[in-house]
């Protein structure tokens, strides 16, 4: 029990954390059609695409366990999984390098990472999605640091439930498929591990074709076509892509990037197995994310920021950066960082035009700063018929249907406004 007194710690940091900066308003984008899943409270039936089946069930289960309101629920799981991930990040962690201050500091770096900490305050589905992804990389690990060969089998299953979660995460089948091809001489456990896996994949297709809906449906949806919008970019626009997911990343991990590029470097020649099942991770990740065709492509990184986390500890521990690793408490001064950072770009021309053109979702605020108290709400921009100088329909559509369920138990305008 002693060595998880730091998991601990890290955790209840972390909940304070995410708990006091969380939204005070249903922010923009998908979170208020998730709210409005979950204040429903009828159980999806269906895995598609973007009905994120054990999430939204998640919340509903929550909320009749303890007789909350939709967005209460939705944010009890959120910080829970936000801060529970972060726990498993340092575990991973040390179970690689077996230092205690090491594996702290790469938790810190990735719980105040922009992307994990922005979500780990709004209603998305996406931190609860990280933790089973955490999961199954914790299992990966496992398996090659101590040799536990129950691992094996735990990390099919961790990677089986994620599917369920989002199915994003068929990008790290290959990831999957590389780790068990080098423990095949376990024949027991790569079997059974794959097995599970294969029948919690085949289940997203069973449980919708049994109500009609075509092969296709877990990984499709009638709500874009974002896949195929990816395909139609200019050159120039790939290019522009790249270049901004270097950005994220940077943003993301800041003076600790090097670590992390260090950390694959290192990976690679002293445990060049785990590093090919990371490297299969990564590029399938890395790679769909920078260039799939939505607003907030930030979101997808979060998979393969989690391998960069803990590429980050491995880094840490070089003794050629010796020097530099005493500078590791700089992870706490990382939330001061991103307010210069923010005050700084405000100062600009375009920081201000942006800043006025995103202005009705909270401006520069919005996307970059993490934390959400505070914010601008969408059922009160719906509510008082405000308009926006982009497209936002998809997402005053939910609004509309979320404040009549909420006047139909009894809420006035002004109340859920507030919300």
């Amino acid at each position: 029990m002693k060595r998880y007194l730091s998991a601990l710690f890290l955790f209840f940091i972390c909940l304070a954390v995410y708990y006091a900066g969380s939204f005070t308003k249903i922010p923009f984008a998908d979170c208020v059609g998730f709210v409005l899943d979950a204040e429903k409270g009828t159980f999806i039936t269906t895995a598609t695409a973007t009905s994120h089946f054990l999430y939204i069930n998640t919340v509903i289960l929550i909320k009749n366990i303890f007789s909350l309101n939709g967005i209460d629920a939705s944010r009890l799981l959120i910080v829970l999984s936000g801060a529970a991930t972060v726990s498993v990040i340092y575990l991973t962690v040390k179970s690689i390098t077996r230092t205690e201050w090491v594996s702290i500091t790469a938790a810190f770096v990735f719980g105040f990472s922009f992307s994990f900490w922005r979500n780990a305050e709004i209603v998305e589905v996406y931190t609860y999605n990280t933790l089973w992804v955490s999961l199954f990389f914790f299992a990966v690990i496992k398996t090659f640091t101590e040799h536990k060969k129950q691992y094996i089998v735990w990390a099919g299953i961790f990677f089986g439930i994620s599917l369920w979660v989002h199915i994003q995460n068929i990008l790290l089948i290959p990831a999957f498929l590389v780790f068990l091809f080098y423990f095949k001489s376990e024949k027991k456990y790569a079997y059974s591990s794959l097995l599970i896996f294969g029948l919690l994949f085949a289940s997203l297709f069973v449980l919708n074709m049994s109500q009609g809906l075509p092969f296709k449906s877990p990984y499709s949806s009638d709500q874009g076509n974002w896949v195929e919008e990816s395909f139609r970019k200019t050159f120039t626009q790939y290019i522009k892509d790249f270049f901004q997911s270097f950005v994220y990343l940077i943003y993301n991990f800041n003076i600790f990037t090097f670590f992390g590029v260090i950390g694959a470097v290192f990976l690679y020649n002293s445990n060049r197995k785990m590093f090919f099942v990371f490297l299969a991770g990564s590029l399938c990740v890395y790679g769909f994310s920078t260039f799939y065709a939505v607003s907030d492509n930030y979101v997808f990184f979060l998979p393969f920021n989690v391998i960069f986390a803990l590429s980050v500890g491995y880094g840490l521990t070089h003794p050629k950066y010796a020097v530099l690793k005493k500078l590791s408490w700089a992870c706490l001064f990382i939330p001061l960082g991103y307010f210069i950072i923010y005050k700084t770009v405000l100062q600009t021309e375009k920081g201000k035009t942006f800043h006025s053109f995103k202005k009705y979702k909270g401006g520069l605020n919005y996307y970059m700063l993490p934390w959400m108290n505070n914010n601008e709400g969408i059922l009160e921009f719906t509510i008082d018929k405000k308009t926006a100088p982009e497209p936002i329909n998809w997402m005053t559509v939910s609004a509309v249907e979320y404040i009549k369920l909420m006047k139909s138990k009894g809420y006035t305008e002004e109340e859920i406004k507030k919300l």
